[in-house]
């Protein structure tokens, strides 16, 4: 409705101040106004709930984002690479060895031998209970009690005396040779011992297992990185550090995926994780760059060699031992 205040080209007043009221009045501006005002108050609290929203998402984030989706994966990983063991005791599985199982609670091998009363080649089976902490178990020899020989009246001296030394002297055989050490028995005659000076002595040359770039290296924290992570390709070649006996191959422990480990001596593991395919045995001896594997990126993001050095199962940072 279009009200006017001026006809026949004069203005009234009293006109002006009608149409004035009229066009003020709630029932016009209720009418005129209320579909533009309804739509711009919507739309306002619309954004404002959105706004709401955003920031309080903003606020409620406990961690920042990552910076890239690589240190997300990276982070991923080592959170995965946790295969260790913190229990006072625990329950062999098929395909352990006291070597994976030592290696694993960070001991020496000897050590957990000794806790068992384990002896050498460290047989272990299934479903077996071992302690890893706490006093050594005590070995009880067996022994069977043989009766006193009866006395008997012999007039022959010469046979008497015989058969005293018959009785008293008693041909000992050894349970296992001498030269059986770490986890299985050598086959290898005592003197001939020398010939593998790597697993007999304390000197280990070691060198590097593959080349490519450090993407991860030792961390002295209680859960931080216990060797080097070196990136590279599907299918690089993996060379043993050092010679020495390989005494554990599979992939039974969490965290390294196939994984391999080599005794070099009394005192030094080398470790070798993730590998896409393992090219040696368990109890295989090996040499110093030799291929005993291929890169992979099993229980990894991506492909990867996570290298370890345990010194009398402690680990220890390897780029103090590899040539620089």
């Amino acid at each position: 409705m279009v009200y006017s205040a001026c006809y026949g080209g004069k203005c009234d007043d009293e006109r002006l101040k009608e149409v004035f009221i009229r066009c003020t009045s709630h029932s016009y501006l209720q009418s005129a106004t209320t579909r533009p005002v309804w739509f711009l108050a919507r739309a306002f609290w619309l954004w404002l709930i959105l706004l709401i929203m955003v920031l309080s998402g903003c606020s409620s984030r406990s961690t920042p984002a990552p910076v890239s989706t690589l240190e997300l994966r990276e982070n991923f990983y080592q959170q995965r690479n946790r295969g260790s063991l913190s229990a006072s005791s625990y329950t062999v599985k098929r395909g352990d060895t006291l070597y994976s199982i030592a290696f694993r609670a960070g001991k020496d091998v000897r050590e957990v031998a000794r806790l068992n009363a384990i002896a050498s080649p460290y047989t272990i089976y299934p479903g077996q209970q071992l302690k890893l902490t706490g006093t050594a178990a005590r070995r009880v020899a067996k022994t069977v009690a043989k009766p006193a020989p009866k006395a008997v009246k012999n007039t022959n001296k010469n046979n008497s005396s015989q058969a005293k030394s018959n009785s008293s002297v008693k041909p000992a055989k050894p349970v296992a040779p001498k030269n059986q050490t770490g986890y299985v028995q050598n086959r290898t005659a005592p003197e001939k011992k020398a010939q593998n000076p790597t697993l007999s002595g304390n000197v280990v040359q070691w060198q590097w297992p593959v080349k490519g770039k450090i993407i991860s290296g030792f961390s002295h924290q209680q859960q931080g990185n216990k060797g080097v992570d070196i990136a590279g390709r599907e299918g690089n070649r993996i060379n043993a550090a050092a010679s020495g006996q390989v005494v554990y191959a599979g992939s039974a422990l969490r965290g390294y995926g196939n994984l391999i480990i080599i005794k070099h001596n009394d005192d030094y593991l080398s470790a070798y994780a993730h590998n896409r395919k393992l090219l040696v045995t368990e109890r295989q001896m090996v040499t110093a760059g030799q291929q005993i594997a291929e890169m992979g990126s099993t229980d990894a993001t991506d492909p990867r060699l996570h290298f370890e050095i345990r010194f009398r199962g402690t680990s220890v940072d390897p780029l103090k031992y590899l040539p620089k």
